[in-house]
């Protein structure tokens, strides 16, 4: 019996928060834009702000997680978001063209 799989590889939509876009949501892609309208209280996926503390808070499968200056946001296969940290980032992921160079 095999026990060892590999990740089949699936090009993901990710967006590196850094200090400057906590601040300016703006430079967030539009598919980060669309969650932070959802209402966090209802819909899953949502991504918000305190614009106080600066935090910003990403609601995954798994509960609402903090989002650490320079965490990636990832969208994941079915639209679902999570945060990586950088280190886990780069090592699970590497930057493609355009989408389609698997």
């Amino acid at each position: 019996m095999n026990y060892k799989y590999r990740k089949k590889p699936v090009v993901i939509e990710a967006f590196q928060m850094t200090m400057e876009s906590t601040e300016d949501e703006s430079l967030w892609p539009e598919w980060l834009q669309e969650a932070a309208r959802k209402d966090p209280s209802r819909e899953d996926g949502a991504l918000w702000s305190d614009k106080e503390t600066m935090e910003v808070f990403c609601g995954t499968l798994e509960g609402v997680h903090i989002v650490s200056p320079d965490d990636f946001i990832i969208q994941g296969v079915q639209g679902e978001l999570y945060p990586c940290k950088p280190d886990i980032f780069w090592q699970t992921y590497e930057e493609v063209e355009d989408g389609t160079d698997i």
